[in-house]
């Protein structure tokens, strides 16, 4: 287990836990975002591959339509 901070707020997530993980439990998956990750925007094709780890801060920001 591990603690993360997700949007400000202190989660405990499962071990070998991705950002695609993430996105998945909290049903983005499908959506389109942007995620900080420690401070560095994070590309979409390493979601799968960038694993998180006790202490990371994540900010995950999606886009929604409107005018």
């Amino acid at each position: 287990m591990a603690k993360i901070q997700l949007n400000g707020k202190k989660v405990v997530i499962k071990s070998k836990f991705s950002l695609f993980d993430l996105l998945k439990k909290y049903k983005l998956a499908n959506k389109k975002v942007a995620i900080e990750h420690n401070g560095k925007i994070i590309q979409k094709i390493y979601f799968k591959k960038k694993y998180l780890k006790n202490e990371d801060k994540v900010e995950i920001v999606h886009f929604i339509g409107g005018g």
